[in-house]
């Protein structure tokens, strides 16, 4: 999974060739929940408009910890889930 980011990330501006809504919870819809709350569409997007190549995660969970937003104010998270069941379908998730 690391790689493909990685490839992804190799190519400048690159752009999603389509989007899709959650369906149920899973750990990727959590750290995706997590990066369209302070302002992104995914971690490549974030990797490419704060100039970074990797993110703060929890090693209990791998979910994100932290996050600066656009605005330069940082969003912080929790070990656990944040995701709620009701949240899930809000949830954008981009194909490459």
């Amino acid at each position: 999974k690391k790689s493909e980011i990685s490839e992804v990330m190799s190519k400048a501006d690159i752009k999603p060739k389509s989007m899709h809504r959650a369906k149920i919870w899973s750990d990727d819809v959590e750290n995706l929940y997590r990066f369209q709350q302070a302002g992104y569409r995914d971690e490549v997007e974030y990797k490419q408009v704060k100039q970074v190549d990797e993110v703060e995660c929890w090693p209990e969970t791998g979910f994100v910890k932290k996050l600066q937003r656009r605005d330069n104010t940082f969003y912080y998270y929790n070990r656990q889930r944040e995701c709620e069941d009701k949240d899930v379908r809000k949830v954008k998730v981009y194909v490459y």
